[in-house]
């Protein structure tokens, strides 16, 4: 069995405790070396056989699984945040179910997630943004045309940016398309870690601050009025709202 397990944002003890067991009990451990904190690895056994995937293309990394599934061992595929969102796990699924390698998919704490909680942000506010857009700028990785950050920008969301901090400028002009220049930005750089960063300021300031802290890889962008001092509150606790009991839709 491979297993496919986000290790979180970066602090080592924001993995789940699914995660770690299965860790503890895989034979061969592949991390993704560049991005995943190195604390991690304590958790895997003293015999276990580590590999570090930043030195790996493609076909080394599946041909050293296939090789250990031959071996009767399970893997242990280590990715940063949660492996579902920029994870890279799609062109590896499909070699393992040409292989009929069976696969399972452990979730982690995605670094936007990470990166608001380190701002002490809610994502969602009543009234404000209902909303949350997870994308990235187009690069070598192709962005679908209607998918573009200046048509998303239009719809005033809260916006979660991946793998684009390094072209900040271009971010900004894209999204000044839908949003307002005093629009609220926050980038936070390599979110629960160590040395974390966090840069604060709209859409008319960010890029320059962001280029003077020399902030260029591993940031994540968060656009959006949350980022606001609101004062509008879900009725979920208001002691007005009537209810026998609380439901999800009375958040």
């Amino acid at each position: 069995m491979v297993y496919f397990i986000g290790a979180g944002p970066g602090d080592p003890e924001l993995i789940t405790l699914k995660g770690i067991k299965i860790i503890q009990a895989c034979d061969v451990v592949i991390y993704a070396g560049s991005l995943v904190n190195k604390e991690i690895l304590k958790y895997a056994k003293p015999k276990a056989e580590v590999y570090d995937s930043a030195t790996m293309n493609l076909d080394e990394i599946i041909g050293l699984i296939v090789k250990s599934h031959k071996d009767g061992k399970d893997v242990a595929r280590i990715h940063t945040g949660d492996p579902a969102i920029y994870g890279a796990i799609h062109e590896q699924i499909v070699r393992l179910k040409k292989e009929n390698i069976d696969y399972e998919i452990i979730p982690g704490v995605s670094s936007f997630l990470a990166a608001a909680s380190v701002l002490k942000k809610e994502l969602t506010i009543p009234e404000i943004t209902q909303t949350v857009i997870i994308t990235r700028i187009g690069g070598r990785t192709v962005v679908p045309k209607e998918q573009e950050l200046k048509d998303l920008s239009r719809h005033g969301a809260t916006m979660a940016i991946f793998l684009s901090v390094q072209e900040i400028d271009r971010v900004v002009s894209e999204l000044k398309k839908g949003y307002q220049e005093n629009t609220p930005v926050a980038i936070v750089y390599k979110a629960t870690w160590e040395d974390q960063v966090i840069v604060r300021g709209t859409l008319s300031d960010i890029s320059q601050k962001v280029k003077s802290k020399g902030i260029n890889k591993t940031a994540m962008i968060l656009v959006g009025d949350f980022l606001k001092n609101i004062k509008a509150y879900s009725k979920l606790y208001d002691k007005e709202f009537s209810h026998s009991f609380r439901k999800k839709e009375d958040l």
